[in-house]
């Protein structure tokens, strides 16, 4: 049985890592009874960000009210995390960026079969290396590490390549009333909000298949 994940998601929401390890752990325990193909669309949680992104600090206390607030949250995310195999260092991360780019980049790898390593090397770019994702050169480096070919990225940054797809992706956020992410779509048809735990993405695989 042949089943399609649609992912709505955005780089630099630690929820969409811990929703992807989740999903992951879903896809393992049904290998061979279906034939599971993920796809990534890009979510911007910040659509008016800087180019050159902003202090972290900065956003979280604007966002959350103060940055103790935002340390608790951290604190959770992190406690989480840990249980799902993924180390946050949110103390290595000093920049929220604009992550424009970043999902150009996962739009082409999309196209050349390297998707999930791409975002995978983005997420653990971001989360625990403490990598600055806004950066294009830094994107290039991350993508290229992670299989998707160096001129080709390089090629796409330097234009307006992809920016048709963030375009149509936000208009599958708004025809499903995407309000947060990560946002997952089985096969056209079952919806899930959230970083659900594995069992649920179980249910949703067996929904789409009666």
């Amino acid at each position: 049985m042949n089943l399609t994940v649609d992912v709505i998601s955005d780089v630099i929401c630690p929820w969409c890592y811990i929703g992807k390890r989740r999903l992951e752990k879903a896809i393992a325990a049904v290998e061979g009874q279906y034939e599971i193909q993920v796809q990534w669309h890009p979510f911007q949680l910040n659509p008016r960000m800087p180019k050159e992104g902003i202090s972290r600090r900065e956003y979280r206390t604007r966002k959350f009210g103060s940055w103790q607030r935002s340390l608790e949250l951290d604190a959770k995310v992190i406690a989480v995390g840990e249980s799902e195999g993924i180390h946050f260092d949110f103390d290595k991360t000093e920049r929220t960026p604009n992550t424009v780019d970043a999902h150009r980049l996962i739009w082409l790898a999309g196209q050349n079969d390297c998707q999930d390593a791409v975002v995978e090397a983005l997420f653990r770019a971001y989360f625990t290396e403490g990598q600055v994702i806004g950066n294009r050169q830094t994107l290039i480096d991350v993508a290229a590490e992670a299989g998707l070919d160096r001129q080709a990225s390089e090629e796409v940054l330097s234009g307006d390549e992809g920016m048709d797809v963030i375009a149509n992706a936000t208009e599958m956020s708004q025809q499903h009333g995407v309000t947060g992410v990560p946002f997952f779509i089985i096969d056209h048809a079952i919806t899930l909000s959230g970083a659900q735990a594995p069992e649920t993405f179980l249910d949703g695989f067996k929904q789409a298949n009666s």
